[in-house]
Protein backbone atom coordinates (compact mmCIF):
# COMPACT_ATOMS: atom_id res chain seq x y z
CA UNK A 1 0.00 0.00 0.00
CA UNK A 2 1.40 3.35 -1.00
CA UNK A 3 1.71 5.89 1.78
CA UNK A 4 -0.97 8.56 2.06
CA UNK A 5 0.31 11.82 0.59
CA UNK A 6 1.06 14.42 3.16
CA UNK A 7 -1.16 17.45 2.72
CA UNK A 8 0.27 20.93 2.58
CA UNK A 9 -0.14 22.72 5.92
CA UNK A 10 -2.97 25.24 5.90
CA UNK A 11 -1.58 28.75 5.84
CA UNK A 12 -3.05 31.50 7.95
CA UNK A 13 -2.92 35.27 7.72
CA UNK A 14 -1.31 36.53 10.91
CA UNK A 15 -2.85 40.00 10.63
CA UNK A 16 -6.32 38.52 10.20
CA UNK A 17 -5.76 36.21 13.16
CA UNK A 18 -4.63 39.08 15.40
CA UNK A 19 -7.63 41.16 14.28
CA UNK A 20 -10.08 38.36 15.04
CA UNK A 21 -8.48 37.80 18.44
CA UNK A 22 -8.51 41.52 19.20
CA UNK A 23 -12.23 41.67 18.55
CA UNK A 24 -12.82 38.88 21.07
CA UNK A 25 -10.55 40.41 23.68
CA UNK A 26 -12.26 43.78 23.23
CA UNK A 27 -15.77 42.38 23.58
CA UNK A 28 -15.15 39.74 26.29
CA UNK A 29 -12.03 40.86 28.11
CA UNK A 30 -8.91 38.77 28.50
CA UNK A 31 -10.22 36.47 31.22
CA UNK A 32 -13.55 36.02 29.46
CA UNK A 33 -11.94 34.96 26.18
CA UNK A 34 -11.39 31.21 26.22
CA UNK A 35 -8.96 29.31 24.05
CA UNK A 36 -11.95 27.47 22.59
CA UNK A 37 -13.49 30.79 21.53
CA UNK A 38 -10.19 31.90 20.04
CA UNK A 39 -9.86 28.62 18.17
CA UNK A 40 -13.31 29.13 16.65
CA UNK A 41 -12.80 32.80 15.80
CA UNK A 42 -9.37 32.26 14.25
CA UNK A 43 -10.34 28.96 12.59
CA UNK A 44 -7.22 27.44 14.08
CA UNK A 45 -6.66 24.55 16.43
CA UNK A 46 -5.48 25.35 19.94
CA UNK A 47 -2.13 23.72 19.18
CA UNK A 48 -1.73 25.92 16.09
CA UNK A 49 -2.50 29.04 18.12
CA UNK A 50 0.12 28.07 20.68
CA UNK A 51 2.62 27.29 17.92
CA UNK A 52 2.08 30.70 16.33
CA UNK A 53 1.75 32.89 19.43
CA UNK A 54 3.20 30.74 22.25
CA UNK A 55 0.13 31.23 24.44
CA UNK A 56 -3.15 33.04 24.86
CA UNK A 57 -1.19 35.72 26.70
CA UNK A 58 1.22 36.02 23.78
CA UNK A 59 -1.67 36.49 21.37
CA UNK A 60 -3.20 39.16 23.59
CA UNK A 61 0.11 40.98 23.86
CA UNK A 62 0.55 40.99 20.08
CA UNK A 63 -2.98 42.33 19.62
CA UNK A 64 -2.36 45.17 22.08
CA UNK A 65 1.02 46.06 20.57
CA UNK A 66 -0.35 45.92 17.03
CA UNK A 67 -3.10 48.38 17.83
CA UNK A 68 -0.72 50.57 19.81
CA UNK A 69 1.38 51.01 16.69
CA UNK A 70 -1.68 52.18 14.74
CA UNK A 71 -2.13 55.11 17.11
CA UNK A 72 1.59 55.81 17.38
CA UNK A 73 1.65 56.16 13.59
CA UNK A 74 -1.34 58.51 13.65
CA UNK A 75 0.41 60.79 16.15
CA UNK A 76 3.71 60.75 14.24
CA UNK A 77 2.11 61.54 10.88
CA UNK A 78 -0.10 64.26 12.36
CA UNK A 79 2.82 65.93 14.12
CA UNK A 80 4.68 66.09 10.80
CA UNK A 81 2.10 68.56 9.44
CA UNK A 82 3.44 72.13 9.07
CA UNK A 83 0.51 73.93 10.73
CA UNK A 84 -0.71 73.21 14.24
CA UNK A 85 -4.37 73.38 13.26
CA UNK A 86 -3.75 70.60 10.73
CA UNK A 87 -1.75 68.64 13.33
CA UNK A 88 -4.65 68.62 15.78
CA UNK A 89 -7.31 68.09 13.13
CA UNK A 90 -5.53 65.15 11.52
CA UNK A 91 -4.70 63.57 14.86
CA UNK A 92 -8.26 63.66 16.19
CA UNK A 93 -10.10 62.88 12.96
CA UNK A 94 -7.87 59.95 12.04
CA UNK A 95 -8.19 58.61 15.56
CA UNK A 96 -11.99 58.77 15.28
CA UNK A 97 -11.79 56.96 11.95
CA UNK A 98 -9.72 54.26 13.62
CA UNK A 99 -12.10 54.03 16.60
CA UNK A 100 -15.11 53.60 14.29
CA UNK A 101 -13.94 51.42 11.42
CA UNK A 102 -17.18 50.37 9.66
CA UNK A 103 -16.61 46.66 10.03
CA UNK A 104 -18.24 44.11 12.27
CA UNK A 105 -14.79 42.59 12.68
CA UNK A 106 -13.12 45.76 13.89
CA UNK A 107 -12.36 45.58 17.63
CA UNK A 108 -13.07 49.21 18.47
CA UNK A 109 -10.45 50.93 20.59
CA UNK A 110 -8.65 47.93 22.03
CA UNK A 111 -6.02 50.22 23.53
CA UNK A 112 -8.55 51.88 25.81
CA UNK A 113 -10.35 48.68 26.76
CA UNK A 114 -7.07 46.82 27.31
CA UNK A 115 -6.19 49.13 30.16
CA UNK A 116 -9.28 47.90 32.01
CA UNK A 117 -8.47 44.23 31.52
CA UNK A 118 -7.26 41.92 34.24
CA UNK A 119 -4.29 40.12 32.71
CA UNK A 120 -2.09 38.71 35.46
CA UNK A 121 -0.25 36.32 33.15
CA UNK A 122 0.52 38.69 30.30
CA UNK A 123 1.97 42.18 29.87
CA UNK A 124 1.07 44.80 32.43
CA UNK A 125 -1.47 46.46 30.16
CA UNK A 126 -2.11 49.41 32.43
CA UNK A 127 1.59 50.29 32.49
CA UNK A 128 2.04 49.58 28.78
CA UNK A 129 -0.93 51.70 27.73
CA UNK A 130 0.04 54.48 30.16
CA UNK A 131 3.53 54.53 28.63
CA UNK A 132 2.02 54.65 25.13
CA UNK A 133 -0.19 57.61 25.99
CA UNK A 134 2.70 59.38 27.73
CA UNK A 135 4.88 58.91 24.65
CA UNK A 136 2.17 60.23 22.33
CA UNK A 137 1.48 63.20 24.60
CA UNK A 138 5.19 64.01 24.79
CA UNK A 139 5.42 64.01 20.99
CA UNK A 140 2.42 66.33 20.77
CA UNK A 141 3.80 68.64 23.46
CA UNK A 142 7.09 68.97 21.58
CA UNK A 143 5.18 69.77 18.38
CA UNK A 144 3.18 72.48 20.18
CA UNK A 145 6.42 73.92 21.58
CA UNK A 146 7.74 74.18 18.02
CA UNK A 147 4.51 75.83 16.88
CA UNK A 148 4.86 78.37 19.67
CA UNK A 149 8.48 79.05 18.71
CA UNK A 150 7.35 79.58 15.11
CA UNK A 151 4.68 82.06 16.18
CA UNK A 152 1.69 79.85 15.29
CA UNK A 153 0.24 80.18 18.78
CA UNK A 154 0.29 82.85 21.43
CA UNK A 155 3.51 83.00 23.48
CA UNK A 156 1.62 82.48 26.74
CA UNK A 157 0.22 79.12 25.60
CA UNK A 158 1.55 76.34 27.84
CA UNK A 159 2.39 73.40 25.52
CA UNK A 160 2.10 70.76 28.24
CA UNK A 161 -1.37 71.99 29.18
CA UNK A 162 -2.61 72.15 25.60
CA UNK A 163 -1.20 68.69 24.87
CA UNK A 164 -2.89 67.30 28.00
CA UNK A 165 -6.16 68.91 26.95
CA UNK A 166 -5.99 67.30 23.51
CA UNK A 167 -5.17 63.95 25.13
CA UNK A 168 -8.18 64.30 27.42
CA UNK A 169 -10.37 64.93 24.38
CA UNK A 170 -8.81 61.90 22.66
CA UNK A 171 -9.67 59.67 25.62
CA UNK A 172 -13.22 60.99 25.70
CA UNK A 173 -13.71 60.26 22.00
CA UNK A 174 -12.30 56.77 22.49
CA UNK A 175 -14.62 56.08 25.41
CA UNK A 176 -17.67 57.34 23.52
CA UNK A 177 -16.82 55.22 20.49
CA UNK A 178 -16.60 52.14 22.73
CA UNK A 179 -20.06 53.05 24.02
CA UNK A 180 -21.47 53.04 20.50
CA UNK A 181 -21.46 56.74 19.59
CA UNK A 182 -21.27 57.02 15.81
CA UNK A 183 -18.54 58.48 13.66
CA UNK A 184 -20.61 61.44 12.49
CA UNK A 185 -21.37 62.56 16.02
CA UNK A 186 -17.73 62.16 17.06
CA UNK A 187 -16.63 64.29 14.11
CA UNK A 188 -19.07 66.99 15.24
CA UNK A 189 -17.45 66.93 18.69
CA UNK A 190 -13.98 67.13 17.13
CA UNK A 191 -14.95 70.12 14.98
CA UNK A 192 -16.48 72.02 17.91
CA UNK A 193 -13.50 71.29 20.14
CA UNK A 194 -10.96 72.30 17.50
CA UNK A 195 -12.73 75.56 16.79
CA UNK A 196 -12.57 76.46 20.48
CA UNK A 197 -8.99 75.28 20.97
CA UNK A 198 -7.60 76.98 17.89
CA UNK A 199 -9.45 80.23 18.49
CA UNK A 200 -7.97 80.36 21.98
CA UNK A 201 -4.42 79.41 21.03
CA UNK A 202 -4.05 81.15 17.66
CA UNK A 203 -1.52 83.97 17.54
CA UNK A 204 -3.44 85.82 14.84
CA UNK A 205 -6.97 86.46 16.10
CA UNK A 206 -8.11 87.08 12.54
CA UNK A 207 -7.03 83.65 11.46
CA UNK A 208 -9.68 81.19 10.32
CA UNK A 209 -9.75 78.74 13.24
CA UNK A 210 -12.04 76.22 11.61
CA UNK A 211 -10.55 72.78 10.90
CA UNK A 212 -8.90 72.61 7.49
CA UNK A 213 -11.57 70.30 6.02
CA UNK A 214 -14.33 72.76 6.98
CA UNK A 215 -12.90 75.81 5.25
CA UNK A 216 -14.51 77.01 2.07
Amino acid sequence: MSPRPVGRPRMFDRDDAVLAAARLFWSRGYSGTTTRALSSALDMSTSSIYAAFDSKAGLFEEAVRTYAERYRTIYAEACAEPDLDDVLGLLLRRSVEEFTQPSARHPGCLISSAAMTDTPDTIDTRTYVADLHASNERLLRERIERARDEGQVQPDVVPSTLAALVQTLWHGLSTQSNQGVGRGRLFEIVDAALETLLATAAQDRGRDSRPAHARG
